[in-house]
């Protein structure tokens, strides 16, 4: 007879089909953004070293593979013992950055920067309990973070836009700890994104640091969702870790919903969830509601605000708690125009989404790579739904292995952060990315990492259009990868790019593919407060020109269920080298870099208004 924790096994291999678990660079901790921490935000100390002087010594040998690290190594902190020592550097002696925070600008010497700087800050630490155990949570360094507690190295991450975190406990002491963070940012061919985008290259520790205290056996990773195919059963699963995880009893209480239910680990600290019921408020861009879910596992107790809905397609609609609707959107970059750099605080997304808002968007697509949880937090709270990207941007390398496991951990990383969140609805693959043999085989294997990871949202991923060959007014997606998304999304941007606004009235949609369409981009640019007529490129008139003509064009198209013009907001690029207009700056937002909303703002929000 199989014994009860052999049958609790078979029962997670049944839940591993509806949501499977991550392996990441180290797991992360599920929830950072709700525990009990410490923060390690504020001024930090910084070294500027484009030589990488504090790294290799003069043969080019990295100080921290030596046995014994010369004291020339900066993570080390060294301080002379007299006054012959010769150590020629001082974090303590130098400036100070504000983390969270680029330092493009903070510093004017590093607005263009790209390499390496060394962060370090200080701190005195006491454990709750001496059994405890320690970590400390970044939410993003870009792009390559390699950090060090009190000399020692404590880990690598790559990837400029995913959380990440290492355990300290065994190096941590009481007093005068020190945190160094070698952080680099230079463009490589083989990162992900690769060496040629369309946005800032913005440098530094941008979100937040924090230490989380957790007891020796803890909640390491759950999903806590709606059934896709029974809106009256809670489903997911809770995973313990530490030395005593098997046969632990685990409570989950939600108790707006009259929940307090209690489940057992197995022998690898897992338990699945099933829980009946049948009075649910369902989350939706009309009623965004969430439940405070509360989970425990001895001493740990974490607090989750979750909202429960389902998302799915039938033939050419978008369901949403099986009711079609259509997203009316607007893409974001991860920046505030009104103070600069990146955006990385709770005001910065209330900022960007109340803007959202007073469009009239129920959605918004965050481009081109994975934004703060602030974000996401702040969507759920104010029901506007979202695509979430993965950035993998124009000409990745396709065929190199380890650029593919880079996009991999990337989204793997993105997804195990935000998965219980209901306000997120796409995973996006790519962006612009040319079609080819090793380029399919590349995003259809992304794609397939994420349904495995996670069947309950939709897959999708920004393509390009094709010309007909015999019409060249006739358009397609001609693009074998669209066989594999749920969601047929493109950009376009005639009217701009191609032909003048009034192209748009020449152009005919042509999609086989019996899918819903979005339009991940569309749109012009323009510099606020420059008007002339309406065929008088970077005024805001032809920018206006743009929207009318696109809106009533891509009207047409039978299975059109939602677009996200581009973009909202005026964004930094050092591909915008005009004079006067560009001056550095992408302009197709709708709002300027001072927050000032263009007429084309008030074209997109009447159609929205006018849009059921």
């Amino acid at each position: 007879m199989a014994s009860k924790y052999t049958k609790v096994f078979l029962l997670i291999l049944v839940v591993n089909s509806f949501f499977s678990k991550i392996n990441s660079q180290e797991d992360l901790l599920i929830n950072a953004y709700n525990r009990t921490s410490t923060s390690l935000n504020g001024q930090w100390n910084y070294i500027v070293d484009p030589y990488e002087n504090g790294y290799y010594d003069y043969r080019y040998e990295a100080f921290d593979k030596a046995e014994s690290p010369n004291i020339s190594a900066y993570f080390l902190n060294s301080k002379p013992k007299d006054k012959s020592d010769r150590i020629e550097y001082d974090f303590d002696l130098s400036e100070t950055i504000t983390v969270p925070g680029d330092w493009n600008t903070q510093d004017d010497k590093l607005f263009f920067y790209e390499g390496t700087v060394w962060y370090k800050k200080s701190f005195d630490y006491e454990k709750a309990n001496n059994s405890n155990r320690v970590f400390v949570y970044f939410g993003g360094v870009n792009y390559l973070a390699e950090v060090y507690l009190n000399g020692k190295k404590i880990g690598i991450h790559e990837g400029g836009f995913t959380s990440f975190n290492f355990e300290i406990t065994s190096l941590l002491k009481d007093k005068d700890n020190f945190l160094i963070v070698k952080v680099d940012n230079k463009r490589k061919k083989e990162n992900v994104p690769t060496l040629n985008t369309d946005w800032w290259n913005y440098g530094g520790i941008t979100r937040d640091v924090k230490l989380i205290e957790t007891p020796s056996t803890y909640i390491q990773d759950y999903v806590i969702q709606l059934d896709p195919g029974n809106k009256d059963l809670i489903k997911g699963y809770i995973k313990l870790k530490g030395e005593d995880i098997a046969g632990k009893t685990l409570k989950i209480n939600i108790e707006e919903l009259d929940i307090s239910k209690f489940f057992k680990t197995n022998e690898n600290g897992e338990a699945l969830v099933e829980i009946k019921t049948n009075n649910i408020s369902y989350w939706s861009d009309t009623n965004p509601k969430l439940y405070d879910v509360i989970i425990e596992s001895g001493d740990d107790v974490i607090t989750d605000q979750i909202g429960f809905r389902t998302i799915k397609t039938s033939g050419q609609n978008i369901l949403l708690n099986d009711k079609p609707i259509f997203l009316k959107g607007i893409s974001i970059h991860e920046e505030n125009p009104v103070k600069g750099g990146r955006a990385n605080t709770i005001e910065d997304a209330q900022l960007l989404l109340n803007w959202a808002k007073e469009l009239g968007c129920n959605y918004v697509r965050l481009a081109h790579y994975q934004h703060n949880e602030h974000m996401i937090r702040v969507a759920d709270q104010m029901g506007i739904m979202v695509w979430e990207e993965n950035p993998v941007y124009w000409t990745i390398q396709w065929q190199n292995t380890n650029t593919y496991n880079n996009a991999k951990n990337q989204l793997t990383e993105l997804i195990n952060r935000d998965k219980n969140r209901a306000a997120t609805i796409i995973w996006s693959m790519a962006n612009e990315t040319p079609v080819s043999d090793a380029r399919n085989t590349f995003l259809i294997n992304l794609t397939k990492e994420a349904r495995r990871i996670d069947s309950t949202r939709l897959i999708s991923a920004a393509l390009e259009q094709s010309t007909d060959k015999n019409n060249p007014d006739v358009m397609h997606i001609d693009d074998p990868f669209a066989d594999y998304l749920d969601v047929l999304s493109f950009n376009e941007y005639i009217g701009w790019y191609v032909g003048l606004p009034e192209r748009c009235r020449e152009v005919i949609w042509e999609i086989e593919q019996n899918k819903p369409v979005l339009i991940s981009e569309f749109g012009a640019g323009a510099k606020a407060g420059l008007h002339g007529d309406k065929l008088e490129r970077w005024t805001e008139e032809f920018q206006e020109s743009v929207y009318i003509e696109t809106l009533n064009m891509i009207d047409k198209i039978p299975q059109l269920r939602g677009f996200s013009p581009w973009i909202l907001v005026d964004f930094r690029s050092p591909r915008r080298h005009l004079p006067i207009i560009q001056d550095g700056w992408n302009r197709k937002g709708l709002i300027s870099s001072e927050g000032k909303k263009k007429k084309a703002f008030f074209v997109l929000r009447k159609y929205y208004n006018n849009k059921n």
